[in-house]
Protein backbone atom coordinates (compact mmCIF):
# COMPACT_ATOMS: atom_id res chain seq x y z
CA UNK A 1 0.00 0.00 0.00
CA UNK A 2 2.86 2.35 0.86
CA UNK A 3 4.51 1.63 -2.49
CA UNK A 4 1.23 2.43 -4.26
CA UNK A 5 0.91 5.78 -2.46
CA UNK A 6 4.51 6.64 -3.26
CA UNK A 7 3.90 5.81 -6.92
CA UNK A 8 0.82 8.05 -6.90
CA UNK A 9 2.85 10.88 -5.41
CA UNK A 10 5.45 10.41 -8.13
CA UNK A 11 2.72 10.35 -10.76
CA UNK A 12 1.14 13.62 -9.64
CA UNK A 13 4.52 15.30 -9.36
CA UNK A 14 4.64 15.29 -13.16
CA UNK A 15 3.29 18.45 -14.77
CA UNK A 16 1.94 16.49 -17.74
CA UNK A 17 -0.22 14.36 -15.44
CA UNK A 18 -1.50 17.39 -13.51
CA UNK A 19 -2.40 19.21 -16.74
CA UNK A 20 -4.07 16.07 -18.08
CA UNK A 21 -6.14 15.57 -14.92
CA UNK A 22 -7.34 19.18 -14.64
CA UNK A 23 -8.07 19.60 -18.36
CA UNK A 24 -9.67 16.19 -18.58
CA UNK A 25 -12.02 16.69 -15.64
CA UNK A 26 -13.08 20.18 -16.76
CA UNK A 27 -13.75 19.16 -20.36
CA UNK A 28 -15.44 15.92 -19.30
CA UNK A 29 -17.83 17.74 -16.97
CA UNK A 30 -18.72 20.27 -19.68
CA UNK A 31 -19.23 17.50 -22.23
CA UNK A 32 -21.43 15.53 -19.82
CA UNK A 33 -23.64 18.51 -18.96
CA UNK A 34 -24.16 19.34 -22.61
CA UNK A 35 -24.57 15.63 -23.32
CA UNK A 36 -27.62 15.43 -21.05
CA UNK A 37 -29.51 17.76 -23.40
CA UNK A 38 -28.15 16.13 -26.56
CA UNK A 39 -29.02 12.61 -25.43
CA UNK A 40 -32.53 13.56 -24.30
CA UNK A 41 -33.11 15.40 -27.58
CA UNK A 42 -31.95 12.24 -29.38
CA UNK A 43 -28.79 13.83 -30.73
CA UNK A 44 -26.49 11.32 -29.04
CA UNK A 45 -24.22 10.81 -32.05
CA UNK A 46 -23.84 14.49 -32.89
CA UNK A 47 -20.55 14.48 -30.99
CA UNK A 48 -19.18 11.81 -33.30
CA UNK A 49 -20.22 13.77 -36.38
CA UNK A 50 -18.80 17.06 -35.08
CA UNK A 51 -15.51 15.48 -34.07
CA UNK A 52 -15.02 14.28 -37.64
CA UNK A 53 -15.91 17.73 -38.95
CA UNK A 54 -13.32 19.17 -36.55
CA UNK A 55 -10.71 16.74 -37.82
CA UNK A 56 -11.44 17.75 -41.41
CA UNK A 57 -11.20 21.44 -40.47
CA UNK A 58 -7.87 20.90 -38.72
CA UNK A 59 -6.49 19.04 -41.72
CA UNK A 60 -7.66 21.70 -44.16
CA UNK A 61 -6.37 24.48 -41.92
CA UNK A 62 -3.03 22.70 -41.72
CA UNK A 63 -2.85 22.39 -45.50
CA UNK A 64 -3.68 26.10 -45.91
CA UNK A 65 -1.44 27.22 -43.00
CA UNK A 66 -4.39 28.65 -41.09
CA UNK A 67 -4.47 28.75 -37.28
CA UNK A 68 -6.34 25.60 -36.15
CA UNK A 69 -8.82 27.26 -33.78
CA UNK A 70 -9.52 30.16 -36.17
CA UNK A 71 -10.96 27.76 -38.75
CA UNK A 72 -12.14 24.80 -36.67
CA UNK A 73 -14.31 26.51 -34.03
CA UNK A 74 -16.57 28.47 -36.45
CA UNK A 75 -16.74 25.52 -38.88
CA UNK A 76 -17.76 23.04 -36.19
CA UNK A 77 -20.15 25.59 -34.66
CA UNK A 78 -21.95 26.08 -37.97
CA UNK A 79 -21.99 22.33 -38.53
CA UNK A 80 -23.51 21.75 -35.09
CA UNK A 81 -26.26 24.28 -35.70
CA UNK A 82 -26.88 22.87 -39.19
CA UNK A 83 -27.11 19.32 -37.85
CA UNK A 84 -29.65 20.34 -35.23
CA UNK A 85 -31.80 22.23 -37.75
CA UNK A 86 -31.64 19.54 -40.44
CA UNK A 87 -32.42 16.85 -37.91
CA UNK A 88 -35.56 18.75 -36.89
CA UNK A 89 -36.86 19.77 -40.32
CA UNK A 90 -34.98 17.78 -42.93
CA UNK A 91 -36.11 14.60 -44.63
CA UNK A 92 -32.93 12.83 -43.60
CA UNK A 93 -32.72 12.43 -39.83
CA UNK A 94 -30.89 10.72 -37.01
CA UNK A 95 -28.12 8.22 -37.56
CA UNK A 96 -28.21 8.41 -41.38
CA UNK A 97 -27.51 12.14 -41.41
CA UNK A 98 -24.76 11.84 -38.80
CA UNK A 99 -23.19 8.89 -40.62
CA UNK A 100 -23.00 10.78 -43.91
CA UNK A 101 -21.42 13.84 -42.29
CA UNK A 102 -19.02 11.74 -40.16
CA UNK A 103 -17.69 9.57 -42.96
CA UNK A 104 -17.61 12.41 -45.47
CA UNK A 105 -15.72 14.74 -43.13
CA UNK A 106 -13.29 12.00 -42.13
CA UNK A 107 -12.54 11.25 -45.77
CA UNK A 108 -12.00 14.95 -46.57
CA UNK A 109 -9.73 15.33 -43.54
CA UNK A 110 -7.65 12.30 -44.49
CA UNK A 111 -7.20 13.55 -48.06
CA UNK A 112 -6.32 17.06 -46.84
CA UNK A 113 -3.77 15.65 -44.38
CA UNK A 114 -2.12 13.62 -47.13
CA UNK A 115 -1.74 16.78 -49.23
CA UNK A 116 0.16 18.64 -46.47
CA UNK A 117 3.07 16.37 -45.52
CA UNK A 118 5.11 19.34 -44.30
CA UNK A 119 2.51 20.46 -41.74
CA UNK A 120 3.69 21.38 -38.24
CA UNK A 121 0.40 20.16 -36.70
CA UNK A 122 0.28 16.57 -35.49
CA UNK A 123 -3.05 15.49 -36.94
CA UNK A 124 -2.47 11.97 -35.66
CA UNK A 125 -2.75 13.27 -32.09
CA UNK A 126 -6.14 14.80 -32.95
CA UNK A 127 -7.29 11.46 -34.32
CA UNK A 128 -6.28 9.30 -31.35
CA UNK A 129 -5.69 11.87 -28.61
CA UNK A 130 -2.58 12.86 -26.73
CA UNK A 131 -3.46 13.48 -23.08
CA UNK A 132 0.12 13.57 -21.81
CA UNK A 133 1.12 16.22 -24.38
CA UNK A 134 -1.12 18.93 -22.91
CA UNK A 135 0.43 22.25 -21.90
CA UNK A 136 -0.48 25.54 -20.22
CA UNK A 137 -2.34 26.72 -23.31
CA UNK A 138 -4.64 23.69 -23.18
CA UNK A 139 -5.18 24.32 -19.47
CA UNK A 140 -6.23 27.92 -20.16
CA UNK A 141 -8.67 26.80 -22.88
CA UNK A 142 -10.17 24.17 -20.56
CA UNK A 143 -10.61 26.58 -17.65
CA UNK A 144 -12.12 29.21 -19.95
CA UNK A 145 -14.60 26.70 -21.38
CA UNK A 146 -15.66 25.49 -17.92
CA UNK A 147 -16.00 29.11 -16.76
CA UNK A 148 -18.52 29.65 -19.58
CA UNK A 149 -20.42 26.35 -19.76
CA UNK A 150 -21.04 25.66 -16.06
CA UNK A 151 -22.34 29.16 -15.09
CA UNK A 152 -24.56 29.34 -18.20
CA UNK A 153 -25.95 25.89 -17.44
CA UNK A 154 -26.75 26.88 -13.84
CA UNK A 155 -28.25 30.27 -14.74
CA UNK A 156 -30.62 29.00 -17.44
CA UNK A 157 -31.25 25.55 -15.95
CA UNK A 158 -35.06 25.89 -15.97
CA UNK A 159 -35.15 27.00 -19.59
CA UNK A 160 -32.77 24.23 -20.62
CA UNK A 161 -35.16 21.80 -18.95
CA UNK A 162 -38.18 23.12 -20.87
CA UNK A 163 -36.35 23.35 -24.20
CA UNK A 164 -35.04 19.81 -23.80
CA UNK A 165 -38.32 18.09 -22.89
CA UNK A 166 -40.99 20.18 -24.62
CA UNK A 167 -39.65 22.76 -27.09
CA UNK A 168 -43.16 23.46 -28.45
CA UNK A 169 -44.48 24.41 -25.01
CA UNK A 170 -41.33 26.38 -24.26
CA UNK A 171 -41.77 28.35 -27.48
CA UNK A 172 -45.42 29.01 -26.63
CA UNK A 173 -44.40 30.45 -23.26
CA UNK A 174 -41.98 32.90 -24.83
CA UNK A 175 -38.72 30.97 -24.53
CA UNK A 176 -36.45 31.56 -27.50
CA UNK A 177 -35.94 27.89 -28.35
CA UNK A 178 -33.79 28.54 -31.40
CA UNK A 179 -31.46 30.77 -29.38
CA UNK A 180 -30.92 28.07 -26.76
CA UNK A 181 -30.42 25.45 -29.45
CA UNK A 182 -27.80 27.69 -31.04
CA UNK A 183 -26.00 28.22 -27.73
CA UNK A 184 -26.09 24.46 -27.08
CA UNK A 185 -24.67 23.79 -30.54
CA UNK A 186 -21.87 26.34 -30.16
CA UNK A 187 -20.85 25.19 -26.68
CA UNK A 188 -20.89 21.56 -27.83
CA UNK A 189 -18.74 22.48 -30.82
CA UNK A 190 -16.11 24.28 -28.73
CA UNK A 191 -16.10 21.47 -26.15
CA UNK A 192 -15.50 18.87 -28.85
CA UNK A 193 -12.72 20.89 -30.51
CA UNK A 194 -10.87 21.39 -27.21
CA UNK A 195 -11.55 17.84 -26.02
CA UNK A 196 -10.18 16.34 -29.23
CA UNK A 197 -6.73 17.45 -28.15
CA UNK A 198 -6.57 14.75 -25.48
CA UNK A 199 -9.36 12.27 -26.33
CA UNK A 200 -9.03 12.26 -30.10
CA UNK A 201 -11.64 12.27 -32.85
CA UNK A 202 -12.53 8.63 -32.30
CA UNK A 203 -13.22 8.83 -28.56
CA UNK A 204 -14.47 12.34 -27.75
CA UNK A 205 -18.13 11.44 -28.29
CA UNK A 206 -17.85 8.96 -25.40
CA UNK A 207 -17.54 11.90 -22.97
CA UNK A 208 -20.85 13.25 -24.26
CA UNK A 209 -22.83 10.00 -24.30
CA UNK A 210 -21.63 7.77 -21.44
CA UNK A 211 -22.17 9.99 -18.35
CA UNK A 212 -25.80 10.96 -19.19
CA UNK A 213 -26.68 7.41 -20.22
CA UNK A 214 -25.16 6.06 -17.01
CA UNK A 215 -26.93 8.67 -14.87
CA UNK A 216 -30.27 7.88 -16.51
CA UNK A 217 -29.94 4.27 -15.37
CA UNK A 218 -29.91 5.21 -11.68
CA UNK A 219 -31.59 8.62 -11.47
CA UNK A 220 -35.25 9.38 -12.16
CA UNK A 221 -35.34 13.19 -12.17
CA UNK A 222 -33.74 15.61 -14.63
CA UNK A 223 -31.92 17.36 -11.79
CA UNK A 224 -30.59 14.04 -10.51
CA UNK A 225 -29.37 13.10 -13.98
CA UNK A 226 -27.60 16.46 -14.38
CA UNK A 227 -25.84 16.24 -11.00
CA UNK A 228 -24.87 12.60 -11.50
CA UNK A 229 -23.64 13.33 -15.04
CA UNK A 230 -21.38 16.06 -13.66
CA UNK A 231 -19.91 13.79 -10.96
CA UNK A 232 -19.34 10.65 -13.02
CA UNK A 233 -16.68 12.17 -15.34
CA UNK A 234 -14.62 13.24 -12.31
CA UNK A 235 -14.50 9.62 -11.14
CA UNK A 236 -14.12 8.18 -14.62
CA UNK A 237 -11.30 10.44 -15.72
CA UNK A 238 -9.36 10.18 -12.47
CA UNK A 239 -9.58 6.37 -12.32
CA UNK A 240 -8.88 6.06 -16.05
CA UNK A 241 -5.82 8.28 -15.92
CA UNK A 242 -4.39 6.49 -12.87
CA UNK A 243 -5.12 3.12 -14.44
CA UNK A 244 -3.39 4.09 -17.69
CA UNK A 245 -0.31 5.22 -15.74
CA UNK A 246 0.05 1.95 -13.82
CA UNK A 247 -0.94 -0.35 -16.69
CA UNK A 248 0.91 1.62 -19.41
CA UNK A 249 -2.22 1.77 -21.55
CA UNK A 250 -3.46 4.66 -23.77
CA UNK A 251 -4.96 7.25 -21.43
CA UNK A 252 -7.94 8.23 -23.59
CA UNK A 253 -8.99 4.64 -24.20
CA UNK A 254 -8.53 3.83 -20.51
CA UNK A 255 -10.88 6.66 -19.53
CA UNK A 256 -13.52 5.42 -21.95
CA UNK A 257 -13.16 1.87 -20.61
CA UNK A 258 -13.83 3.13 -17.09
CA UNK A 259 -16.87 5.06 -18.38
CA UNK A 260 -18.08 1.86 -20.05
CA UNK A 261 -17.66 -0.14 -16.84
CA UNK A 262 -19.64 2.45 -14.87
CA UNK A 263 -22.39 2.32 -17.49
CA UNK A 264 -22.56 -1.48 -17.27
CA UNK A 265 -22.67 -1.37 -13.45
CA UNK A 266 -25.47 1.21 -13.55
CA UNK A 267 -27.36 -0.93 -16.07
CA UNK A 268 -27.11 -3.96 -13.80
CA UNK A 269 -28.30 -1.91 -10.80
CA UNK A 270 -31.26 -0.64 -12.83
CA UNK A 271 -32.10 -4.17 -13.94
CA UNK A 272 -31.94 -5.49 -10.36
CA UNK A 273 -34.24 -2.70 -9.18
CA UNK A 274 -36.81 -3.67 -11.78
CA UNK A 275 -36.66 -7.29 -10.66
CA UNK A 276 -37.37 -6.28 -7.05
CA UNK A 277 -40.48 -4.33 -7.97
CA UNK A 278 -43.67 -6.25 -7.13
CA UNK A 279 -45.59 -7.45 -10.17
CA UNK A 280 -48.78 -5.53 -10.97
CA UNK A 281 -52.00 -7.47 -10.49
Amino acid sequence: MTAFIQELQLMFSLNSIVYALICGILISVCAALLGVCLVLKRYSMIGDGLSHVAFASLAIGSAMSIAPMALTVPTVGLSAFGLLRLNEKGKMKGDALTAIISTGALAIGTVAASLSPGSNIDLNSYMFGSILALNESDLIWSVALAAVVIPIYCLVYNRIFSVTFDPSFAKATGVKVRLYDTVLALLSAVTIVIGMRFMGTLLISALIVFPPMTAMRVMKSFKGVVICSALLPVIGFTVGLIGSYFLSTPAGASVVCVELIMFLIASVISWLKKLKKPAKT
